[in-house]
């Protein structure tokens, strides 16, 4: 049975119209989710992949699958068997796009297990950093753990390798930079422009080795610190920067006896919009009450209550054609 087949053996008589259970409409818009369903489930010899429908509340975007016309009927006229295609996204409206930068890596689990929970698509700017365990952000202790988040669908993409912050322009072009990370950790040295995207890449090309999938042609530098032509040259080398809403600071690197979990997470509920970038760490040093297990949960839950959802970088309107041009760099 098809799903056209399916479609006219419903009378419409005997159907009841949906109406939108947070703000009442009766209008929506369709779209598609991608599933992935095992062989040993549809007797297959691959893994399947089944479109299903879906609605989208035009005034508040709330969802509804149309698992009934599927009928769970996993035939093979309605699923294509191919285990290596990557389901897209659900179209999400009223998005945020919630960042992570890396650090120690010390609530790194944490966070995976609570954007799985809430399955929420984050994207993550990675450095080779120190870190509590292993050997280093970027390093292979902690290379299953990106290889996971690639599987799951998240973004990655670069941090710089060796964490290098900009200080300032120098006269002959160049940049005068600081990495907190890698064997130069601390000293004070130059880079020209070209020097300055070899850093960007090393850590994308390391990200690309460790999970097989291709980072985003976006970065953050470190801090958020950068310059108009500090910002050209990583144009000039296919890299867009990426930074953050005032707002989306989340705050996880401000001292916690001034700036208390609770504060951080009212203040966020508060005043986040959607389009907002949000940025927070897979750990911080400094901070003596750790944000995420206190606050991201809850940040997402207040967030989704509020008609708002979670998208990746790729998709963000600032981003999204400049990644689909670049991509393949």
């Amino acid at each position: 049975m098809d799903q056209q087949q399916l479609k006219m053996n419903i009378s419409i008589e005997k159907t009841e119209g949906i109406v939108c259970d947070k703000c009442g409409g009766q209008t929506f818009q369709e779209s598609l989710l991608i599933r992935k369903a095992s062989k040993f489930l549809t007797g297959t010899a691959q893994d399947a992949i089944i479109p299903i429908p879906t609605f989208s509340c035009t005034q508040c975007v709330g969802s509804y699958a149309l698992l009934a016309l599927l009928g769970l009927a996993l035939c093979s006229s309605q699923v294509s068997a191919q285990s290596n295609i990557q389901a897209p996204a659900p179209q999400c409206a009223r998005a945020v796009y919630l960042t992570f930068d890396t650090v120690h890596m010390g609530v790194a689990d944490l966070i995976a297990e609570v954007l799985r929970r809430h399955q929420v698509r984050a994207t993550f700017f990675a450095a080779h950093e120190p870190t509590r365990e292993g050997d280093g952000s970027l390093g292979e202790h902690w290379a299953p753990w990106w290889r996971a988040r690639a599987n799951e669908g998240h973004a990655l993409a670069s941090h710089t390798h060796d964490h290098v912050y900009w200080r300032r322009d120098l006269p002959d072009g160049r940049f005068e930079v600081r990495a907190s990370a890698g064997p130069l950790s601390g000293k004070t040295r130059t880079l020209d422009a070209q020097q300055y995207c070899t850093e960007i890449k090393r850590a994308s090309d390391r990200l690309r080795q460790i999970t097989g999938v291709a980072p985003l042609p976006l970065y953050r530098a470190p801090g958020g610190k950068t310059s108009t032509a500090l910002l050209a040259a990583a144009r000039d080398c296919g890299v867009l920067h990426v930074g953050w809403a005032q707002a989306g600071f989340l705050g996880d690197e401000l001292p916690s006896d001034r700036y208390p979990n609770e504060v951080l997470l009212r203040r966020a509920l508060r005043d986040i919009r959607p389009g907002d970038i949000l940025m927070a760490h897979l750990g911080i040093w400094s901070r003596q009450t750790p944000w995420a297990p206190e606050v991201l949960e809850p940040l997402i839950v207040g967030l989704k209550e509020k008609g708002m959802c979670f998208d990746t970088l790729d998709h963000h309107p600032a981003y999204a054609e400049w990644v689909r041009q670049h991509a393949s760099r």
